[in-house]
C-alpha cells in the first residue's frame, strides 16, 4: 500500500473540491444574501487540511495500483462527503445537525436526491445552488474528472478509473489513453447539462431554476430548489424537457459518444442494453398510465398520461423528480416504480440502481439454465448482441445480486429493528442503495423524521449503491489489507 501517494491524492483532492465552493460565495453576493461566510470559511478550511495533507508528500512519485486505487475511491467518497457537509453546518440559519448534514451532502454527491431540508423556497440560492452542484460533480463521479487531470498532477489514473467506473464492464475505454476517455465523458456531460440548461429556460424558467435544475437532471439526481419539485412549475413543456434528458442522462455514456463519432443514431439501435432499457421504460410507463386511469376517479386519461409518465420515467432512471404524490396512487403503481429502480440505469450512465446489463445478463443466464435442463449435453453461450460474455463476467454478476439482495434486507432490518415500519424501511433502503431518492411511508416527502442513527446507516446506503457494492465491501475483507 502507497500511504504516501494515497495521501498526496487526498490533498490534491481536497484543494480542488475547496474551489466547488466559490461559486456559491459568487452567488451569496449577487443576490445578497447571508450564507457567504459559511461557504468562505469551509473554502479556507478545506484548501488548509488538503495543503496539510499534500504538503509533506508533494515529492511523492509513485504508480498506483489498483489495490491503492480502492482505497482512493472509498476514502474520497467518505472524506468528501464530510467536506461537503461543512456549509451545511456552518450555515447557521439551516440549525441542522451533523448527521443531518453529512446526509445532505451524501446524498448530493451520490446523486441520490433525498433531503432532510424542508422549506426550500426559502433558502438562499447560494446553498439551493451548492445542492445542484454537489449532484452535478456526483453525477459522472468526481474520480473520473480528476482522472482527466490526472496527467498535470504527474499520477496515471487507470487504476481510479477501474474503481470507479460502474457496470460489469469496467475498463473499457473509449479512446486510447484514460485521460482521453474521462475528457471525452466529460464534454458529452457538460454539453447535455448545456442543452438541457438552455431548454428549461427557453421553457419559462428562470435563469437560476434552469441552470440549477440542468444541474440534477443530467446528474440524475433530483434535488429540486423548491419543495414541490417539478410540480412547483406546473409546465407541460418544462416536464418534456426533464423526460428527455433523464432518459439521455441514464443512458450509457459511451453510447452518446459513438453517436456523437459516427453521427448516426445506429450504436444505439444495435446496443442491446439500450433496446432493454428503451423496452422497460415504455412498458413501465403503459402500466402506470393504465392503472392510474382505471383505477383513479379523479384522473382523466391525458391527465393520467402526463403524471404517469412522467413518475414513470424520473423513478424508473432513478432522477426522482416528482410532478405529483405518486405515494397516494392506487398501491400498484408506486410499488412497480420502487421495483423499477432496482433496474436503474445503463451501465457507464449517471442513473443508479443495478443497471440494466446486469438484469440482461441474469436474464440470458436464466435462459441458459433452462435450455441446459432441457439439452444436458448442449453447450449454450451467453451473448450480449454478437459478442460472447465471459463466464467470468457472469459470475461476477451473480455475486453482485447476490451481495446487493444480502445486504438490501440486512439493512432493512436493522432499520425495522429501530423503529421504522415496513413500508418506510424497504422504501427507504430502496431508496438509498438505488440513488433514487423519494420513498413511500414517513419517507415519502424527506427524510427529516428518522434517527441520526438512521440517517448514517442510510448514508452507508447510498455509499453502497454509488459505488456498487464490491468497492466498498473489498475493503472490509481482511486478504484486502494482507500483503
Amino acid at each position: 500500500m502507497h500511504t504516501a501517494i494515497i495521501q498526496r491524492i487526498m490533498g490534491q483532492f481536497l484543494m480542488l473540491f475547496s474551489f466547488t465552493l466559490l461559486p456559491p460565495i459568487c452567488i451569496d453576493l449577487l443576490y445578497q444574501e447571508d450564507a457567504a461566510q459559511a461557504f468562505f470559511y469551509s473554502y479556507l478550511l478545506l484548501l488548509t487540511v488538503g495543503f496539510l495533507l499534500f504538503l509533506p508528500v508533494k515529492n511523492t512519485k509513485s504508480d498506483l495500483r489498483l489495490r491503492d486505487g480502492f482505497v482512493v475511491v472509498v476514502l474520497f467518497w467518505m472524506v468528501l462527503g464530510f467536506a461537503g457537509a461543512l456549509p451545511f453546518y456552518l450555515y447557521e440559519s439551516l440549525a441542522i445537525s451533523i448527521p443531518d448534514a453529512l446526509f445532505e451532502s451524501i446524498s448530493g454527491l451520490t446523486t441520490t436526491g433525498a433531503t432532510v431540508l424542508v422549506g426550500l423556497d426559502a433558502l438562499p440560492h447560494s446553498i439551493l445552488f451548492y445542492r445542484q452542484e454537489l449532484q452535478w460533480l456526483g453525477g459522472m463521479g468526481i474520480i473520473v474528472l480528476a482522472v482527466a487531470v490526472m496527467p498535470m498532477l504527474g499520477i496515471g489514473g487507470m487504476q481510479l478509473y477501474k474503481a470507479e467506473a460502474p457496470g460489469p464492464a469496467k475498463g473499457s475505454k473509449l479512446t486510447p489513453r484514460i485521460a482521453e476517455t474521462a475528457k471525452a465523458l466529460w464534454y458529452i456531460y457538460f454539453g447535455l447539462t448545456v442543452a438541457c440548461a438552455a431548454a428549461y429556460w427557453v421553457a419559462g424558467m428562470s435563469l437560476f431554476d434552469a441552470v440549477a435544475h440542468s444541474f440534477s437532471t443530467v446528474a440524475i439526481g433530483g434535488f429540486s430548489t423548491h419543495d414541490a419539485s417539478m410540480a412547483y412549475f406546473n409546465s407541460q413543456t418544462i416536464e418534456i424537457i426533464a423526460m428527455v434528458f433523464m432518459f439521455l442522462g441514464a443512458v450509457n455514456f459511451a453510447l452518446h459518444f459513438s453517436v456523437a463519432r459516427s453521427k448516426t443514431l445506429m450504436p444505439y439501435l444495435r446496443d442491446s442494453e439500450f433496446v432493454l432499457y428503451a423496452s422497460l421504460l415504455i412498458i413501465i410507463s403503459s402500466l402506470s398510465v393504465y392503472a392510474l386511469y382505471s383505477q383513479s376517479a379523479n384522473h382523466d386519461f391525458w391527465t393520467a398520461f402526463r403524471e404517469a409518465t412522467f413518475q414513470a420515467i424520473s423513478i424508473a432512471t432513478t432522477t426522482g423528480f416528482v410532478t405529483a404524490d405518486y405515494a397516494s396512487w392506487p398501491v400498484f403503481i408506486p410499488v412497480l416504480l420502487l421495483f423499477a429502480s432496482f433496474i436503474g440505469g445503463c451501465a457507464g450512465s449517471t442513473g443508479g440502481g443495478m443497471k440494466v446489463i446486469r438484469v440482461l445478463l441474469l436474464i440470458k443466464q436464466g435462459q441458459r439454465e433452462i435450455m441446459r435442463l432441457i439439452h444436458p449435453s448442449a453447450h449454450v453461450t451467453v451473448k450480449i448482441g454478437k459478442q460472447p460474455v465471459k463466464n467470468s463476467i457472469i459470475d461476477a454478476v451473480w455475486g453482485f445480486f447476490a451481495a446487493y439482495v444480502a445486504l438490501f434486507a440486512l439493512i432493512m432490518l436493522v432499520l425495522m429493528f429501530n423503529g421504522l415500519d415496513q413500508v418506510t424501511a424497504f422504501s427507504a433502503v430502496a431508496a438509498t442503495m438505488n440513488n433514487l431518492g423519494p420513498g413511500l411511508g414517513e419517507v415519502s416527502a424527506n427524510y427529516a423524521s428518522l434517527s441520526d442513527f438512521n440517517k448514517l446507516l442510510l448514508c452507508f446506503s447510498m455509499m453502497l449503491g454509488r459505488l456498487e457494492i464490491f468497492t466498498l465491501l473489498v475493503l472490509l475483507m481482511p486478504a484486502f489489507w494482507r500483503k
